[in-house]
């Protein structure tokens, strides 16, 4: 088993669903082999204006021929697994390369560069993670990355891993990771109500909401998230309200106070979703939700 790196980029001729399966031609499909069972780091093509970079990771459960594409493959995401990174991080970090894995004896971007699938150090997976997984609970800027040094490369490739894959897996961890990366997205906006409400502390009112519950298979994914006020994420979550996949939303049609209900929903009457079309909700998981809440009674 290793680290890796997954090429994803929105819209691309590959059907990519980077928190449940990742598309691949075969010539690629040695390399991804050795990674089931493992993480790889999902990176954005350096050539795509405003690049995200690398943003976000996952465990690769297994990979299988692709059900509708002749000679190509599918790695099979671990439900549970994939987290986003925020704040994203960039190639380049204080001049430096952080995928160092790249670099040729030059210290020059190689060829490497290039593959869609490639194998990751422990030092460099360690390296990326931590700086967009930073521990703290702010709502971190790109700009405030830590040097790259933070992880050295003297370490073993036990002493790496251990902690981080261990964060990985941690429950409370990725809660914390997925409010950030949810109301970053957002801006701290509630897209139900439109609210930006702030307490005395600085501290955000808005919560993060999954779509799709975890409890249910849902990924920690932006796409399956939104930013909610107290009272929306209550409604959300018991069906009262929910989303069609055009953002238009739904009052549940047994509500007792649809009057009331009403009055807190923004005057568009859409969510007021993020400004990156791969931060908004993905329609399966808007879907999931209408059929379990708004359809099922």
């Amino acid at each position: 088993m290793t680290f890796g790196v997954f090429m994803h980029k929105d819209g691309s001729i590959y059907d990519d669903i980077p928190e449940v399966h990742y598309q691949f031609p075969k010539g690629y499909l040695s390399r991804a082999q050795q990674m089931v069972g493992d993480w790889i780091d999902y990176r954005e093509p350096v050539k795509i204006p405003n690049s995200k970079g690398f943003f976000a990771v996952a465990k690769v459960e297994e990979i299988i021929p692709d059900p509708t594409e002749p000679d190509r493959y599918r790695a099979i995401i671990e439900a549970g697994s994939y987290l986003p990174f925020e704040p994203t991080v960039p190639h380049i970090v204080n001049g430096e390369q952080v995928e160092r894995g790249v670099l040729n004896e030059e210290g020059k971007v190689s060829g490497r560069a290039q593959a869609a699938v490639r194998p990751l150090s422990p030092s460099d997976f360690a390296r990326i993670v931590r700086l967009g997984l930073p521990e703290d609970d702010t709502l971190p800027r790109v700009g405030d990355a830590e040097p790259l040094n933070r992880v050295q490369d003297t370490q073993t490739p036990f002493e790496i891993e251990r902690p981080i894959v261990q964060s990985l897996v941690n429950r409370p961890f990725r809660d914390k990771a997925f409010r950030r990366a949810v109301l970053h997205a957002y801006d701290g906006r509630c897209a139900v109500t439109g609210w930006r409400l702030v307490n005395g502390g600085g501290r955000l009112e808005a919560e993060a909401a999954h779509i799709r519950p975890v409890e249910h298979g849902g990924p920690d994914s932006i796409r399956n998230g939104l930013a909610l006020s107290g009272t929306a994420h209550w409604m959300f979550d018991r069906g009262l309200i929910g989303v069609e996949d055009d953002h238009t939303i739904v009052i549940h049609r047994k509500v007792n106070d649809r009057d009331g209900v009403q009055a807190i929903i923004n005057p568009t009457g859409k969510l007021i979703a993020p400004e990156r079309a791969s931060d908004r909700p993905h329609p399966q998981f808007l879907g999931w939700h209408r059929d379990h809440h708004l359809f099922a009674a």
